[in-house]
């Protein structure tokens, strides 16, 4: 990024994950002095904590990181061209199977510790200077008093609280799913794996939905040691088997044991790709569990002496990670701030703060926090997302508008209403929706992996 204006101006980033790190650097290409305060040094944040959740990413970010002139790492992870779906209902019938597919734009899930590292090394490399410290409340008075422009980019905890939780936003008062993540290798990424469920193998990632337990996802990855690689991630609804199977994973290697063991038990149509992978040994921080509330804050806090500070990222609104907006929306954000406050002339005041948090939430946030809602099957959408599920498994358009969704969530802001997604089933197809919808019949029984034989045959 060229930079807009000599360095006469200053601003802090507190959290030097990926997001944090990408505002950074972005505001010293723009001509800041930048100082990023971190509770960790940098060798710690590669190899001592793990990866915050996949970080898949869909072309509308990437062109924010292309804007920063930063690696979009499209050339160095192994693509999501895809996405195929499998639904199951209470009883395990298996009811609903479609495969989107990414139209003009292709995914990359990415170790957000090998992001972070990347850009934290090219930060101090270019002149911005790098605080490890513990900030606290206090601390961060002091901070935002010594500079023009202050970033809160700590995630969910931390300063977080700084910032008024959005109640219209925020209609989760707990967590909606238990999570449990590993990465993992042993799989190529090529058409002879996941072959049963689309022509593409490998290229579309996988996700299973069963109404009464939670959801499954498998997808490539590129993982900060092991390279090009795969992601498990998994949720478990709220007292079901499945909660209490993640809950006692204690190690990447128990983790590893559950996921196989669900695959066994529920969803053995891709079982042999998952008997195949391997935990990768030299990072013991390839899992992770836990769960997280949906919740959107004001983009605006104060500290104790009235100094306005900014929420970024993951600060500023949680998402759930069922529909891969969090990562999204904060480079997103990040880039849209950049950009603005390289061309500002003025004060970085709350005024200011809320106005570019009120165009980020026009532009990404309202749209992300709806298709999360969506996909975490929230009753206010059920019965919309029912049509699209089943409108998607008799209408390829449909499926491909549907997983697109993921890269552009804008679209679902129309809708409101099943009148609102009939109509837009029938824009798509040309065809009213009635007349799609008839067409859909139960799957009755989905192809099973015959990736052993191909192993065999090998």
């Amino acid at each position: 990024m060229t930079s807009q204006q000599s360095s006469t101006r200053s601003a802090a980033v507190i959290g030097a994950g990926q997001t944090g790190v990408t505002a950074a650097l972005g505001l010293l290409d723009a001509g800041f002095d930048v100082s990023l305060y971190s509770d960790r040094e940098q060798r710690a944040l590669r190899d001592d904590v793990p990866a915050t959740g996949t970080a898949l990413e869909f072309g509308e970010t990437q062109q924010a990181e292309s804007a920063l002139g930063l690696d979009t790492y499209t050339g160095r992870a192994p693509r999501h061209t895809g996405l195929s779906v499998r639904i199951a209902g209470p009883e395990r019938e298996e009811l609903i199977q479609f495969d989107g597919h990414f139209q003009g734009f292709a995914g990359v899930a990415v170790d957000t510790r090998l992001k972070a590292d990347e850009r934290l090394t090219q930060f101090q490399e270019r002149g911005g200077r790098f605080v490890v410290a513990q900030i606290t409340p206090e601390t961060l008075d002091h901070i935002a008093a010594a500079n023009d422009l202050t970033l809160v980019a700590t995630g969910k905890a931390g300063l977080s609280d700084l910032f008024p939780v959005d109640a219209e936003r925020s209609v989760y008062s707990s967590p909606q799913r238990s999570l449990l993540t590993v990465t993992v290798t042993g799989l190529p990424h090529d058409d002879s794996v996941f072959a049963h469920r689309s022509r593409a193998g490998g290229g579309h990632s996988g996700f299973s939905i069963f109404a009464d337990q939670g959801e499954g996802w498998w997808g490539p990855y590129l993982h900060k040691d092991a390279g090009p690689s795969w992601a498990f991630l998994g949720w478990a609804r709220p007292g079901s088997e499945w909660e209490s199977r993640f809950a006692a994973a204690d190690s990447a290697a128990s983790a590893h044991r559950i996921v196989q063991q669900l695959y066994r038990d529920f969803i053995d149509w891709d079982l042999p790709e998952v008997l195949a992978t391997r935990v990768i040994e030299e990072d013991p921080h390839s899992w992770l569990k836990g769960a997280v509330r949906p919740v959107v804050r004001k983009g605006v806090g104060h500290t104790a002496s009235w100094h306005a500070v900014a929420a970024l990222g993951d600060t500023a609104a949680a998402y759930d990670p069922i529909a891969g907006q969090g990562a999204q929306a904060g480079l997103i954000q990040a880039q849209r701030l950049v950009a603005a406050a390289a061309v500002h002339d003025g004060a970085f005041d709350a005024a200011w703060i809320e106005a570019r948090y009120a165009e980020f939430l026009a532009a990404r946030g309202d749209a992300a926090n709806k298709v999360t809602r969506l996909f975490l099957g929230d009753p206010e959408f059920a019965e919309i997302g029912n049509l699209f599920f089943a409108a998607a498994a008799v209408d390829d358009r449909i499926a491909s508008a549907l997983v697109a969704l993921l890269h552009q969530p804008q679209p679902l802001l129309g809708i409101g209403s099943v009148e609102q997604a009939q109509a837009l089933i029938a824009q798509i197809t040309g065809t009213d929706a009635e007349s799609v919808l008839a067409r859909f019949t139960p799957a009755g029984r989905f192809e099973r992996s015959a990736y052993a034989a191909a192993l065999a045959r090998a």
